[in-house]
């Protein structure tokens, strides 16, 4: 027999799901955030060893 009333469990799945896609979304930006100042900062030391020749 189906049950009767309230769906089980979809409140936690959605909370659950909801806090691993901003995990997901938290690690994907900082490795965005690393490789822009990683680039940024050979950019500088580019920029300063032309300046140095």
């Amino acid at each position: 027999m189906a049950k009767t009333g309230r769906p089980k469990n979809t409140k936690n799945k959605t909370k659950h799901s909801k806090l691993m896609d901003k995990k997901k979304n938290k690690l994907r930006q900082g490795k965005i955030d690393r490789k822009e100042k990683l680039k940024a900062i050979i950019a500088r030391s580019k920029a300063s060893n032309s300046e140095e020749e």
